[in-house]
């Protein structure tokens, strides 16, 4: 199994065609964020085998706004559309925000939004020849983000890559088994619905064995991002400015690179944090905190 990780794609121009590296694996998920337009009347995102046109479609999302909101998946095959599935109480209002996660298991394609789960559509089409990704229609796409199958394995396994921990207190843990500075890390968090009146801020630490290399907090009450280090219980000066580019009620994404912590938020740089702690190679454990929701995490 191939660990490389696909670039995401950030505020594509629609309608968009792009190619999904190696083809889809079982375990993989996509995360894609946007909002529908005020007056859209459908709009839809495909996973085909091929770009050209005509090119069979293994999964078809369409939602659509003629009369009762619903939204039709089906599968397109040589040259003919199978059998609609059809899902009422449809989770896309126009002009909303949303952030839909495909997960490819052995039997199907599971579907969530916002969080929770909406559907699951079972393969018509082999999803190893699914190789590009498509969006159309009434919409904004602010990211889609690739979230490679995520190993886990004990942590005294000498040969783990990744290993996820889900804790009852609401945090996250990624721990990085790998001895070389990570180049570049990328998460995807969405707010929890019924928590967005209540989002106080959250926080995204690297952390090594002495410290916290990188503290970075929005604090949606002083409607700031905190950048912040920490070295033997001991915090540093804080650094304030830059703006703040989260909103309640937004998902987003974030991308970390190693290079002086540049923070890249939708695919716009918000924040670039200089080094205090340099021992990148030592940076073993990526935490989150807070009011949010981690919906997919790619080192």
């Amino acid at each position: 199994m191939s660990f490389n990780q696909q670039s995401p794609f950030y505020n594509p121009r629609i309608p968009f065609t792009g190619s999904i590296h190696g083809g889809l694996q079982e375990g993989q998920s996509i995360s894609i964020s946007g909002r529908v337009l005020p007056r859209a009347d459908r709009f839809h995102v495909n996973l085909q085998c091929g770009s050209r046109a005509g090119a069979d479609i293994a999964l078809h999302i369409n939602p659509r706004y003629e009369g009762q909101l619903y939204v039709v998946n089906n599968t397109f095959q040589y040259g003919s559309w199978g059998a609609e599935e059809r899902k009422y109480n449809s989770p896309f209002p126009a002009g909303s925000p949303f952030s839909l996660l495909i997960t490819v298991s052995r039997d199907s394609y599971q579907l969530n939004v916002n969080g929770i789960h909406f559907a699951d559509y079972r393969h018509r089409l082999p999803f190893q020849q699914v190789d590009t990704i498509s969006v159309a229609g009434k919409v904004e796409i602010s990211s889609i983000v690739f979230q490679n199958p995520v190993v886990r394995k004990h942590h005294n396994t000498a040969n783990s890559i990744l290993s996820l921990v889900h804790y009852n207190d609401g945090c996250n843990y990624i721990n990085c088994k790998k001895k070389h500075s990570m180049e570049f890390v990328v998460f995807h968090v969405l707010y929890i619905s019924s928590q967005v009146t209540k989002i106080k801020e959250f926080h995204v630490n690297l952390s090594h064995q002495s410290g916290i290399a990188l503290h970075y907090n929005p604090r949606f009450n002083e409607s700031t991002v905190v950048r912040n280090s920490k070295t033997w219980d001991q915090w540093g000066p804080e650094e304030r400015g830059g703006g703040m580019p989260f909103q309640r009620g937004q998902p987003f994404t974030v991308c970390l690179t190693s290079h002086s912590f540049r923070l890249v938020v939708n695919g716009m740089q918000a924040h670039n944090y200089k080094h205090r702690f340099t021992q990148l190679q030592n940076i073993t454990t990526l935490e989150i905190e807070g009011d949010v929701s981690l919906t997919s995490v790619n080192v």
